[in-house]
């Protein structure tokens, strides 16, 4: 993600505005669900899947595989395929299997570590992470495997690992690593919890597939890391956004967002599965307090999630739009591998999957059943997009647990067919030969024009493009 500004980019609102404006939606009929029957529910999310993919051109002639149409970025698309795995693990519905496949293979790049040539110089460390958990995802969820040109989701999904575990930067704050790869994308003196927590996730599965305990030991150290800096504080379960290498790491950007609770989570009930340590038990049934005491507040609905920071003032941004379709995944992935966590999970999901197909009542020019917001009122809130479509896709399909008779995610030694290389990226163009990456990558004075001329660009665009539309309406 390379906004430049935090925790509400000026670009993000813009461009959520323009694609709202221009859409010109009207209210249609909700999505009918019965969260007691599968059937009702399959067919709820298989709408809400048909209308999210119609946002997806990168199956049209000339178009690229595995990208979104502007506005959106990089990484979300990463994230919508990854939830498209899951839409397939919920419902077996083999429609989008072929798509999602072409798109992660086409964007895994040569390496096979999702730094593709036409991304490499403007992606992020939690842009390449997403993608990688996707492949992480198709792994454990035995989602139809790569030929032999590439190499397997779990592969693919240890070669973000190891690229990442290689910016690992005890430079600055005694360790950690930035938001951004290269120096000149804004956000390079900011380490965040999203890169840093999805990196403790991504190492916390890896640890449960391949049994290899490296993995572990990087879980416990990426931990211990952010326990001892601002962004985590154990004794309240307050989990901040980020905070500035520039001040030592010494203060902290409060702006509470699900997903960053989310990937802690997920990697905490991942923890204890393989250990069944009380430690991560602890850890993760007080992530799970502060989820519910944060993000499902009871004057707001019972037991429906709410994007507290942004959803109540309308100001979500096309990437806040879908931070809950994270939160929603990860948490029914902790009542999978944490039993004694599924019934407080799922009595919160059965409750937003409703309040979320009660949203997808709108209706525009992408989308025949637009789906909304916020999931605590009955009538459409007029926004839409992808992130919009995705949680409401994640929160309906994780009802599919008390319905689909589901296998948990599985580990190479419970019937995983994605064969593990623990060296996956270290000889990549994007690392050191020992498998470590140079954070001083030289960057030309092309590659620093290049994104600042895109950067202008998209501003004027976006902002050209709100003018263009208000004035029509005089």
């Amino acid at each position: 993600m390379n906004f430049s500004l935090r925790p509400i980019g000026i670009l993000g609102i813009l461009s959520s505005l323009v694609l709202t404006l221009f859409q010109h939606a009207y209210v249609a009929d909700a999505v009918e669900i019965d969260i007691q029957d599968a059937q009702s529910v399959r067919d709820a999310a298989a709408s809400v899947a048909f209308d999210m993919m119609k946002y997806y051109t990168g199956n049209n002639t000339g178009d690229v595989p595995g990208n979104l149409p502007d506005p959106y970025y990089w990484w979300e698309a990463g994230a919508m395929f990854m939830s498209m795995v899951d839409y397939w693990y919920y419902t077996k519905d083999e429609t989008y299997v072929a798509v999602t496949k072409q798109a992660l293979l086409h964007q895994v790049g040569e390496e096979n570590d999702y730094m593709p040539a036409n991304q490499t110089k403007s992606e992020g460390n939690d842009d390449q992470l997403f993608w990688g958990l996707a492949a992480m995802t198709a792994a454990e969820l035995k989602f139809s495997d790569p030929d032999n040109s590439h190499a397997s989701w779990v592969a693919q999904a240890q070669a973000v690992f190891n690229e990442m575990a290689g910016r690992w930067d005890t430079a600055s704050c005694q360790g950690g690593v930035r938001w951004q790869i290269y120096s000149f994308n804004g956000g390079w003196n900011y380490k965040n919890i999203i890169s840093n927590g999805g990196l403790f996730q991504l190492s916390a599965r890896l640890a449960r597939y391949t049994g290899n305990e490296t993995y572990q030991t990087w879980a416990n150290k990426i931990w211990d890391w952010a326990e001892g800096t601002v962004l985590l504080d154990v004794d309240k379960w307050i989990v901040n956004d980020g905070t500035s290498t520039l001040s030592n790491c010494s203060q902290a950007d409060q702006t509470q967002w699900t997903y960053n609770y989310g990937t802690l989570l997920v990697g905490s009930a991942f923890m204890y599965n393989v250990t069944e340590s009380d430690k991560w038990k602890k850890r993760t049934e007080g992530l799970l307090e502060s989820v519910w005491s944060r993000f499902f507040p009871d004057q707001m609905g019972p037991n429906i999630m709410v994007e507290t920071t942004c959803e109540p003032s309308s100001l979500c941004d096309l990437d806040q739009s879908s931070f809950k379709a994270y939160l929603s995944r990860w948490l029914a992935l902790t009542a999978q591998v944490v039993p004694s966590s599924y019934e407080d999970i799922m009595k919160r999901l059965r409750a937003s999957a409703k309040g979320a197909a009660g949203q997808c009542s709108g209706s525009g020019h992408i989308a025949d059943k637009t789906c909304g917001r916020q999931w605590n009122s009955t009538t459409w809130d007029g926004t839409m997009g992808i992130g919009e479509q995705m949680s409401a896709l994640q929160v309906i399909g994780s009802v599919m647990l008390d319905l689909g008779n589901l296998d948990p995610p599985v580990t190479f030694a419970t019937g995983g067919t994605s064969k593990a290389d623990p060296n996956a990226g270290t000889g990549s163009s994007s690392s050191n030969s020992d498998g470590t990456y140079d954070i001083s990558t030289p960057i030309t004075g092309g590659d620093k024009a290049g994104a600042s001329i895109l950067t202008i660009f998209l501003i004027l665009s976006t902002i050209g493009g709100a003018y263009w539309m208000m004035m029509g309406d005089f």
